[in-house]
């Protein structure tokens, strides 16, 4: 899963050489930046990671906080601002809408209900999604938020995620059981990661509901971390049918992830 770090502009590159605007840039990098450190931070941790001198960082941070992207904590840490929340809504939502085709073919080929979900801070949001024609099919509704350790998606957006983040992101959401499947130990969680890396694949085996599995892969190299998914009733989604069924998912994810690049601008 990429990070802001591994794809952010490098603060030392002259904003000419990428066609932006260097401070807009940066301002954008610094909000990333939080984002992946759970919403909250100090200036001092942004220019560790950024490589940014603190005047720089302080000036920005004041423009963010002006405009209500970024707030100033009591304790004078930097956490994300309430005005990003309807942008993150609107361009969800917009995306949802684009990938429906994607999650329609997804339906039409393994006959179960698809979804698309990103990873928005600690939380999995499910921003898409085609119901089965079966009349016992599964629903989730759009914009529901759950934690990753239970489910599918979560373990396909944090499989190549390092283990001390993920265990950060576990300390500050804590594991409730949603079943008695339900992974509830960081290192049990990370074995689950392993067994993604290796298989290509995640699987949700009545984790977050029981009756329910679902199968999950990510969308390589997407600009904000997703992943798409299929979910039945566990008489269906078998092993026999998940074999059959995994190929589809990884080929739909790969064409999100061209049709994701091919969004981009033009560069003049």
């Amino acid at each position: 899963m990429p990070t802001s770090s591994a794809s952010a502009t490098d603060a030392s590159k002259p904003a000419a050489a990428s066609g932006g605007v260097q401070s807009l840039e940066r301002a954008f990098d610094l909000l990333e930046r939080m984002a992946d450190a759970g919403g909250e931070v100090g200036l001092s941790e942004l220019s560790a990671s950024s490589g940014l001198p603190l005047p720089t960082i302080h000036r920005l941070m004041r423009t963010l906080v002006a405009c209500g992207y970024v707030r100033q904590q009591p304790n004078r840490r930097y956490a994300l601002g309430p005005r990003l929340i309807r942008l993150g809504e609107s361009a969800a939502r917009l995306l949802g809408t684009w990938a429906r085709p994607y999650l329609a073919r997804l339906v039409e080929e393994t006959g179960e209900t698809a979804n698309m979900a990103l990873l928005d801070g600690d939380e999995i949001v499910y921003v898409a999604q085609v119901p089965s024609k079966h009349s016992m099919r599964m629903f989730t509704e759009v914009g529901r938020r759950v934690l990753p350790h239970s489910t599918g998606v979560g373990k396909a957006l944090l499989a190549h995620t390092p283990a001390d983040e993920v265990r950060a992101l576990l300390a500050r959401t804590g594991m409730p059981a949603a079943t008695e499947k339900t992974i509830t130990t960081p290192e049990g969680f990370l074995d689950a990661l392993e067994q993604v890396r290796r298989a290509g694949y995640a699987v949700d085996d009545n984790e977050q509901e029981i009756g329910v599995r679902c199968l999950a892969v990510s969308v390589p190299n997407s600009p904000s971390a997703a992943a798409v998914s299929i979910s039945g009733p566990a008489g269906r989604v078998t092993e026999k049918a998940t074999e059959r069924i995994v190929p589809i998912l990884q080929e739909v994810a790969q064409e999100l992830s061209v049709a994701l690049a091919n969004t981009n601008p033009p560069q003049g």
